[in-house]
């Protein structure tokens, strides 16, 4: 545990495993006592930054603090997106299923820099852990072969839009961190029709089309290795900021019945 002090308070911080960073202050502590620079540039360097014992905000309060980190995407719904379980949901998001990784923002034009989650309720061991990838650790790790393979890659997205968000895209499946120059991967997991509500289908150029289902497959079970990824288990109170270049991310099936509700902005 490394104690800091930041402006009018002191803070610990310890780390999370295989990466990340919990910060925590003395409860009740109002998260403007840190400034937006300070938690961006711990964000950038932790990749997910988890705080606890500050004070939830209202609403529209916590979508103008995000604010304060540049411009925040408005949705159809909002600013602010509530991601709970609904018993008949148009989006594998609000059903009790898993979540295969994604990045968020990539059917907008401009992908989010970062996404601020804060958790209003949750139910211990009911599971719906949000799952994290390093991609810059994956991209490290890969070998001159399969980084030049990547290189040539490029993948379309498509799905219909049922919920927030919807239509086509296409990414290489390699591009640089905005800040840090480092390599990341740009991968979202194809979705089973028959296993999830609004799926997302994966088209690849840069692959014969015979090894297509392989690469995909492959691709997401190197992501999915234990070494490149942490799993968040909420707490009410609990407020996370994430990199959402430097990964992509998820979240395990629901196992059993849940009151968990969090609160989402992106910011641009």
């Amino acid at each position: 545990m490394t104690p800091t002090t930041t402006s009018t308070v002191q803070v610990n911080h310890d780390p999370l495993s295989p990466f990340g960073r919990i910060v925590e202050a003395p409860a009740g502590t109002p998260i403007t006592d840190i400034t937006v620079d300070t938690l961006a540039s711990w964000t950038v360097e932790s990749r997910v930054l988890v705080l606890r014992g500050f004070q939830l905000m209202p609403t529209q309060e916590f979508a103008d603090y995000c604010r304060r980190c540049g411009e925040v995407l408005k949705w159809e719904p909002g600013e602010v997106i509530d991601l709970v379980v609904q018993e008949n949901p148009k989006n594998y998001l609000f059903a009790s299923g898993d979540v295969p990784f994604h990045w968020d923002g990539a059917f907008v034009e401009a992908n989010p820099r970062y996404f601020f989650f804060q958790c209003l309720d949750a139910t211990p061991g009911a599971g719906g852990e949000t799952v994290f990838c390093d991609t810059t650790a994956v991209y490290r790790d890969a070998d001159a072969k399969v980084r030049d393979r990547w290189a040539g890659v490029r993948l379309t997205y498509s799905t219909d839009k049922l919920a927030h968000y919807g239509g086509k895209v296409t990414e290489d499946m390699v591009s640089r961190h905005p800040s840090t120059g480092m390599p990341v991967l740009r991968f979202a997991e194809p979705l089973d029709p028959n296993s999830y509500a609004n799926p997302v289908f994966v088209a690849v150029d840069g692959i014969p089309s015979a090894e297509v289902d392989d690469f995909l497959t492959r691709t997401a079970e190197l992501l999915h290795q234990p070494r490149y990824c942490y799993h968040h288990e909420w707490q009410r109170g609990d407020i996370v900021i994430a990199d959402n270049f430097a990964l992509v991310h998820g979240r395990n099936a629901f196992t059993g019945p849940t009151s968990r509700h969090l609160q989402r902005v992106e910011v641009i």
